[in-house]
């Protein structure tokens, strides 16, 4: 049985409870001693550039910028969509710590590795 885990954040700040949620999801699953993967498409790669995740926080819920501390000290990884990235100019010099560029292939190599797509 596998214990890798891939969360796809497919929101930021345009729906900051969703973006929330996938966080939430993989940080649990980072800290259960899994493999975890976070890939970040559409407006979520603004969450893993320096400052994009200051401040946002949806009602009722902690802020993005405390969950993706969580999920990084717990070794989650945060593969940011070079697609989506460049579409909204980000390079990787526009990346917090521990982020990179990582695209489909990475991803569906994860999966076929045996990794569980939780979202």
């Amino acid at each position: 049985m596998s214990n890798k885990y891939l969360i796809n954040c497919q929101h930021g700040g345009d729906d900051l409870e969703k973006a929330t949620i996938s966080l939430i999801v993989g940080g649990a699953a980072a800290a259960m001693d899994g493999e975890t993967a976070m890939f970040l498409t559409g407006d979520s790669v603004r969450l893993a550039t320096n400052g994009g995740a200051d401040g946002l926080r949806a009602e009722g819920y902690p802020t993005v910028d405390e969950l993706l501390e969580g999920y990084q000290t717990n070794s989650g990884q945060l593969w940011v969509c070079p697609a989506c990235a460049n579409a909204r100019g980000i390079t990787v010099d526009d990346l917090i710590a521990g982020a990179e560029i990582a695209g489909a292939a990475r991803t569906i190599g994860f999966i076929n590795d045996g990794a569980k797509v939780l979202m």
